[in-house]
């Protein structure tokens, strides 16, 4: 869902600069963050960037710049010489302020105009509307182009996300297949092991009802279940990510599944080398997880 975009709109009194960025993010949150843009227009953007976009964190900023390359400020000359009157005559009817040369009235005329500009409406630095509905088509084509440019920076973005996440699962299904070549192996250990400790308490046992109950308790540690479910949910995952446009979301819970799997294989190990790989499994999926999260 990281991209970026940016595109221009030249109008006959200068340019509209427009820059889409987009993060993560659950749903389609767009902030835009500019008073040029027409109340009535607001709507109708929002609603192409949400279709465009789909989803992410996306932040709108449209800037402007004149072809008079000036700030659009005016000074309220009326309103400077009425305060500029008044305060001279306060001046002037305060005690000590007699008696002081021209240079020095010079100066405290130019502080005095200082001290105005900085009054409140003596600057009216608002400016006309720039966004009109006669240039409106120009900037309008500006949003597309930006939007463009953001699926484009998405698209590529995608395209190494894919072979990451896809490779990622497929390393995970090659684990698995070591977790199922150790199956023997773990399976003799145990009974190796639990064969060892009768042994060592000397204790008479009855091999059939012995038999039975290490049947018993290896049904308990078979991990033949979540193997199978593992990859199922491995090939679903591929198949999902290959043909659903949006499988962002759906692509987090078939991760919780295999998540899901992976822990109770890894609970249910007993056995080291098992273990080992398990958490090889569980660190391969967790950078899937962090990647899923910038997919649509």
């Amino acid at each position: 869902m990281t991209g970026y975009g940016k595109a221009e709109a030249l109008l006959e009194t200068g340019k509209i600069t427009i820059e889409i960025k987009t993060l993560n993010g659950k749903g389609s949150d767009a902030s835009i963050k500019t008073p040029l843009l027409p109340k009535d227009k607001e709507l109708a953007v929002r609603s192409k960037i949400a279709a465009a976009l789909v989803r992410g964190t996306i932040d709108v900023f449209v800037s402007w710049e004149s072809a008079e390359n000036t700030e659009g400020k005016t000074i309220d000359a009326g309103l400077v010489k009425s305060y500029y009157r008044q305060l001279t005559e306060i001046r002037n009817e305060l005690p000590g302020f007699t008696g002081f040369s021209l240079r020095d009235g010079d100066r405290m005329n130019n502080e005095l105009l200082t001290a105005i500009l900085r009054l409140p409406d003596v600057v009216d630095s608002r400016k006309p509307d720039i966004i009109t509905e006669e240039n409106w088509p120009l900037v309008d084509r500006a949003f597309d182009e930006a939007l463009a440019a953001v699926t484009e920076y998405r698209r590529k973005e995608g395209e190494a996300l894919y072979r990451d996440v896809t490779g990622r699962i497929r390393t995970i299904l090659a684990l698995e297949d070591e977790v199922e070549a150790l199956e023997q192996e773990r399976i003799d250990a145990i009974r190796e092991r639990l064969t060892r400790n009768l042994e060592e308490l000397q204790q008479k046992v009855d091999p059939s009802r012995f038999e039975q109950e290490m049947i018993f308790y290896l049904e308990k540690l078979d991990i033949n279940e979540e193997k199978v479910r593992l990859r199922q949910h491995c090939r679903y995952f591929l198949d999902t990510i290959d043909t659903d446009p949006c499988p962002g979301r759906k692509l987090g819970f078939i991760l919780q599944e295999m998540g899901r799997e992976i822990n109770t294989t890894g609970s249910k190990a007993n056995h080291a080398q098992i273990q080992k790989t398990v958490v090889r499994m569980k660190d391969e999926l967790e950078k899937v997880r962090e990647q899923c999260m910038n997919i649509l």
